[in-house]
């Protein structure tokens, strides 16, 4: 895909009700100029969807739209295979694959060889307009800009199956969003980060050590969205991550069924309290 075809599938995205955020287009392209695949007809944008690679060593597959008018074709059917062969190839041999996937879909993407993880669930809160000020615990909630990008990027390693540092240098300094971190002794415990979207906010990733890092930054990054609502998508195979919307009154709103291609990466699920996006991992 062209740059503004990538603008055009975040186009498409928002009107399917996916909320992405302001500035998701460069972000995405900055992460993987290659990542993006283009269905066409007739010279037309059909169809298209991301196969991010992460160094060749991880691969994730999202993004993944067709125009409403194309569908029951068979053409979402051609381009998700061609996404998928082009993916593998652009890994080493061996790498996995992920996905988050609608649970709809999920027979459809068993076929292609990907099995079920778990359920990564979309919840939403109503951040009032001045938020009290809330005190967790004895943690450092600090600007995440104030600690060694080195530090974060490690952190970063124990949730995430590869190193993303081209895409975590303009995720963690985008416009519209706020990144903090959580230090204990002087060391990085957790981090978040929160972007303004179509409709209101979405947190996303929060990783954290435990519940109270977690809790202390989802404390602060709540508060960037007073007066709309906040989004987190949080992993159903971490309890703790589940007690804390739950402890915050946060609704369910959406859902995907996480899936992978090739072994099942080795994470620190227990740190996982939110995924940092659907579309790329």
């Amino acid at each position: 895909m062209t740059r503004p075809e990538v603008g055009e599938l975040v186009e498409w995205a928002a009107r399917e009700g996916w909320n992405p955020g302001r500035h998701d287009s460069e972000l995405f392209w900055a992460t993987d100029p290659d990542a993006f695949i283009a269905a066409e007809r007739d010279g037309v944008l059909i169809g298209g969807g991301a196969i991010t690679s992460y160094q060749g060593e991880f691969g994730f597959m999202g993004f993944f739209i067709v125009r409403p008018e194309f569908r029951g074709q068979g053409l979402g059917n051609t381009l998700w295979h061609a996404r998928r062969e082009r993916l593998l190839a652009r890994l080493r041999p061996g790498a996995s694959i992920g996905m988050d996937g609608v649970f709809a879909m999920q027979d459809y993407y068993a076929k292609g060889g990907f099995a079920f993880s778990h359920r990564d669930i979309r919840f939403r809160a109503d951040i009032p307009d001045h938020p009290a000020t809330v005190l967790v615990g004895n943690e450092e909630i600090v600007p995440l800009a104030e600690v060694a990008f080195a530090q974060v990027l490690d952190y970063d390693c124990t949730c995430f199956p590869a190193p993303r540092p081209a895409f975590l240098a303009g995720w963690l300094a985008q416009p519209d969003a706020l990144a903090l971190g959580c230090l204990r002794d002087g060391k990085l415990s957790g981090y978040g980060v929160v972007r303004r979207c179509r409709a209101g906010c979405k947190i996303g990733p929060l990783f954290a050590h435990d519940t109270p890092a977690a809790m202390a930054l989802y404390a602060h990054l709540a508060g960037f969205a007073a007066g709309g609502p906040l989004f987190l998508d949080a992993p159903e195979n971490n309890p703790a991550a589940l007690a804390l919307v739950q402890q915050h009154q946060m609704i369910e709103v959406f859902g995907c069924a996480r899936m992978y291609l090739g072994p099942p990466p080795v994470l620190a699920h227990q740190r996982i309290f939110g995924v940092t996006t659907f579309e790329l991992g």
